[in-house]
């Protein structure tokens, strides 16, 4: 006969949402460039969709939504955001936030 472990259909359902939920929680997790040179490569890529520039007090930070990974680069000059938002990809759709 075969072994019963006492799991209910319910409870197989909610055990297999929450992994289905954590696994897309896991995939979609930032990723943070520490180089301009590795930013620009990754704005590059095929799968690259768009660039989202957040201006701070102290800081600018370049976020790169590729197909799997959102890649985040911060910059406290504020002269070198500027040439790197001139350096981005001319056909990458760029969106400035406050």
């Amino acid at each position: 006969p075969p072994v019963s472990w006492g799991w209910g259909v319910g409870a197989v359902v909610r055990a297999q949402a929450v992994v289905r939920a954590l696994s897309l929680c896991f995939a979609f997790q930032p990723r943070k460039i520490e180089e301009i040179k590795d930013f620009l490569l990754t704005a590059r890529r095929k799968d690259a969709k768009s660039v989202k520039i957040k201006k701070n007090k102290d800081n600018v930070k370049f976020k790169v939504r590729c197909s799997r990974y959102l890649y985040t680069l911060v910059i406290t000059d504020k002269e070198k955001a500027e040439k790197l938002k001139q350096s981005l990809p001319p056909g990458l759709a760029v969106k400035e936030l406050k």
